[in-house]
């Protein structure tokens, strides 16, 4: 397994509450958008890191409920599914980016109160 993020480990990851991880993973998952059209092979780097990072949030303990495994196990076959195979979900780049966006008003609502 090919490892992106080199100075992350695990103990510094599951240190970040769930919506932190999702919207890291997000981040990725919209660079690849934003590079998908442009530069597909830079598209599918962020990509898989998205995915690592999404890999990790899956091993994290906190997340081992039957909920939450379900919902990262179904992410990431739609994911996959979107960006290397025929996108049979029918998926868009906008329905990711607002899925994704989510964690991040989460966050800064927890944050700030907004």
């Amino acid at each position: 397994m090919i490892v992106f993020h080199q100075n992350l480990t695990k103990e510094r990851w599951q240190k970040m509450s769930f919506e932190e991880q999702m919207a890291n993973v997000g981040s990725e998952i919209g660079r690849a958008i934003n590079w998908k059209k442009n530069d597909p092979q830079r598209s599918r780097a962020c990509f898989d890191r998205g995915l690592e990072l999404l890999d990790l949030t899956r091993e994290d303990p906190k997340n081992h409920t039957r909920i939450k495994l379900k919902e990262l196990c179904r992410l990431r076959e739609i994911l996959a599914d979107y960006f290397y195979f025929e996108n049979s979900y029918k998926s868009t780049d906008a329905q990711w980016n607002n899925y994704f966006m989510n964690f991040n008003y989460l966050i800064a609502n927890k944050k700030y109160g907004i």
